[in-house]
């Protein structure tokens, strides 16, 4: 029988989650446009206020605590302003970042948009991405294996900028297999195979679209797209993401589940996959079944997408989606 919804809900404050991938700093600057430069035709921003987040696989660790539970993250920074300010951040979260390893030779990935009322002008990316150096990839993969033991799920966050390597995903996936962990995935590229023995992998349209080689026409092919994904993970199951039109979630020998998108108003969908991972691997490590787990990560991302920067949820506001 499955597990109340409610019931799962009120268990997330016990659970960890393990996070490793792609960390990185938002960086917001908020301001008002009043006129048009001189200089070309572009708005001036006078800037009233800047605002810190973290991004990528530290979002998806902020995500887990927002919610009650306990977030252990791995990753690299650099030795910069950036990471600094990301450390800081963590810490302001209740992140715990015993896995984070501060490399002098790396570049920390720092995203700053610039927004005037409510509206992104424009993004400036700062980063270098490059892929971890054996001896790198040997200490997290340690770390790892240490942690895996005491925590209830894993999450694999790539973000394509050099830390999630087949060898350090390769490594997790068979640590979690091993002590009967799931993992969820936030994938990236177009080579699934490094993520073969995950629990779910939650790709969004445009993604499966590339990794499987298949183009969308139609419903059709978006079967046809799990169908090739599901024989590259050997196993693992699928929670495609698809906008407006909600989620689906395919497993082997088993129907789609289709859950309609919630979101009522849509601001911004920065990070709303770092919610939906998060919210999963809460789900799951409190005993949720994997429809019941896609379903509060489906109600999880309609409401951050209705909030503007990178945003987080609370237990309150899923436990008020339960109610509705």
């Amino acid at each position: 029988m499955d597990r109340p919804m409610r019931e799962i809900l009120s268990a997330f404050p016990g659970q960890t989650v393990l996070v490793v991938g792609d960390v990185m700093l938002d960086e917001y600057v908020w301001g008002d446009v009043r006129r048009i430069s001189p200089e070309a035709p572009v708005p001036v921003v006078e800037i009233r206020k800047r605002s810190f987040a973290p991004g990528g696989a530290s979002n998806t660790a902020v995500n887990v605590t927002s919610l009650g539970g306990r977030a252990l993250l791995a990753g690299v920074v650099g030795r910069d302003a950036y990471a600094a300010q990301l450390w800081e951040e963590l810490a302001k979260r209740g992140v715990e970042t015993g896995g984070l390893i501060a490399d002098k030779d790396r570049m920390t990935t720092a995203k700053t948009r610039v927004v005037a009322h409510s509206q992104q002008l424009v993004r400036i990316d700062c980063e270098h991405p490059s892929v971890l150096t054996a001896g790198q990839e040997d200490e997290l993969l340690a770390w790892i294996d240490k942690q895996i033991p005491r925590v209830g799920a894993c999450i694999l966050s790539d973000y394509a900028k050099g830390v999630v390597t087949p060898r350090l995903a390769q490594g997790m996936l068979h640590a979690a297999r091993k002590a009967g962990k799931p993992v969820i995935v936030d994938p990236k590229g177009a080579d699934y195979s490094k993520y073969r023995g995950a629990t779910v992998i939650k790709p969004n349209l445009h993604e499966a679209e590339r990794a499987s080689k298949v183009e969308i026409t139609g419903p059709g092919s978006i079967l046809e797209i799990a169908r090739q994904l599901l024989n590259i993970l050997e196993g693992g199951s699928i929670l495609l993401t698809r906008g407006a039109e909600g989620m689906t979630l395919f497993r082997r020998e088993a129907e789609p589940v289709h859950i309609a998108a919630m979101a009522r108003d849509v601001f911004d969908v920065t990070g709303a996959g770092d919610t939906v991972a998060g919210t999963m691997a809460l789900a799951l490590a409190a005993g949720a079944t994997l429809v019941q787990a896609a379903d509060l990560a489906n109600r999880a991302a309609g409401i951050v997408v209705g909030k503007v920067g990178t945003s987080t949820v609370s237990q309150e506001e899923l436990l008020k989606t339960l109610e509705e």
